[in-house]
């Protein structure tokens, strides 16, 4: 059996993809990273859970710089853009939009890999996000695929479960395989509770309500 480290923010994504691979590829450590963003405490909190829930180790990387350079929503005190009709999806990608957020964490990622002779790294992009994020792109992923063939001796794959699934299909995927999903956090704002109106918590709950999981709706949403 292969060893693997998966990227883990706590939210809908990352959570489904660990689900769908912990015994299959063998995961045995998540890095959730803490670059400042408004919902840091609250992604920490929920990647505890889950990895405890998985029996995985969890490791919290800070990235400081990150927080200092990024200028967006995300992480500054702008405020965050309502998602409720998500029909600027450009505009609202760019307004929480970190630099070189993915390509950093997965070549941190490729650091951990390297050292401790982890054959795989997972990361939760998928194809709904890959519309208007290019770092949630299929092509990204190989692109990354093949820097490690330079950068790392132990040559690590990026494995993405979710590459051709909508958040739709997700929610689907977690249902049909019991993945918790209580236990995820997957708003912007961040707090005890989804916002309920930042764009990640419209895609939630919309693929919630069109799965039919009420029960989870209202334990996310209240």
């Amino acid at each position: 059996m292969t060893k693997s480290i998966i990227l883990l923010s706590g939210g809908l994504d990352s959570l489904v993809s660990l689900g769908l691979t912990k015994e299959k590829l063998d995961v045995e450590l998540a890095l959730t990273f803490d670059y400042g963003q408004k919902s840091a405490s609250s992604e920490i909190e929920a990647s505890l859970k889950i990895c405890k829930y998985y029996d995985v180790k969890h490791k919290v990387i800070k990235l400081d710089f990150l927080k200092e350079i990024t200028q967006t929503a995300l992480v500054s005190n702008k405020e965050l853009p309502a998602g409720e009709s998500l029909e600027d999806e450009e505009q609202s990608a760019k307004s929480v939009w970190v630099p070189n957020r993915n390509g950093l964490f997965l070549n941190i990622a490729g650091s951990f890999a390297d050292s401790y002779n982890y054959e795989n790294i997972i990361i939760g992009a998928n194809k709904e996000e890959a519309k208007t994020f290019p770092d949630n792109t299929s092509e990204f992923i190989e692109s990354v695929n093949g820097e490690f063939k330079f950068s790392t001796m132990v040559h690590p794959k990026v494995i993405v479960p979710l590459i051709n699934y909508t958040k739709n299909d997700i929610v689907m995927l977690a249902l049909s395989n019991n993945i918790p999903l209580e236990l995820t956090m997957s708003c912007y704002q961040g707090g005890e509770r989804h916002c309920g109106a930042c764009e990640s918590c419209v895609r939630l709950r919309h693929a919630l309500e069109a799965n039919n999981a009420n029960d989870y709706i209202e334990k996310l949403f209240g």
